[in-house]
């Protein structure tokens, strides 16, 4: 079966690596910076016009949320103590949401309700190669977009769009930020793999805008 999870070391590495070199970039031209590659994401400016910018690294296995600290990227632990939060969201019976780690821990018992790996159909149609690959691999319906041919996911008989999936990580890093910060979050920028098309990268916009 085709591998669908990333590695959450590989993740973190490449999130404080990206934010150390966009940090040095920044410092020398005295302006924000944003990069196309999973690669690169925005520092964090203390300044009353920039206000706090976060990076996040949406992840198809685990999400992380960092900034920076002087020339140093610092990626905040969430209130588990992790570096790293699953990025699974889980549809309860009363319908309460439950993102990262408690979402994991209920996915045995609730299988079809728990949503995983949704980054891998995002911007992507319901009949497309890898959607389909993906339907025989995880628990949950992938189902057609009532509107246009995109690939949705659906939980407790309510359709969510990958789009809205990730905004539910999103928030969740968001609130951890703010968190740490002491402090509200508005501004933030979220890495996308190099390979990701105009229409993957829009709908992670999406999801950021909703968050």
């Amino acid at each position: 079966k085709k591998e669908i999870f990333s590695s959450p070391s590989t993740t973190t590495m490449a999130l404080q690596m990206g934010l150390r070199r966009a940090a040095t970039t920044a410092l020398s031209r005295r302006t924000p910076v944003a990069f196309g590659s999973s690669s690169f994401v925005q520092p964090r400016f203390k300044s009353t016009d920039a206000g706090d910018v976060i990076g996040i690294d949406l992840g198809t296995t685990n999400s992380c949320v960092a900034i920076m600290e002087g020339r140093n990227a610092r990626v905040i632990e969430n209130s588990e103590g992790a570096r790293t939060t699953p990025s699974v969201v889980a549809i309860q019976e009363d319908g309460e949401r439950l993102v990262g780690m408690a979402a994991r821990r209920q996915a045995v018992t609730n299988p079809e309700n728990t949503l995983y790996a949704v980054k891998r159909l995002i911007g992507r149609g319901i009949n497309d190669k890898e959607v389909q690959e993906i339907s025989g691999l995880v628990p949950y319906k992938i189902i057609k977009s009532d509107n246009n041919s995109d690939a949705w996911v659906e939980a407790r008989g309510s359709k969510y769009s990958p789009s809205q999936i990730g905004s539910m990580v999103l928030t969740k890093m968001k609130e951890t930020a703010e968190g740490f910060l002491g402090r509200d979050v508005s501004k933030a920028v979220v890495t996308v793999p190099a390979y990701f098309n105009d229409s993957q990268r829009q709908a992670t916009k999406d999801a950021g805008k909703i968050a």
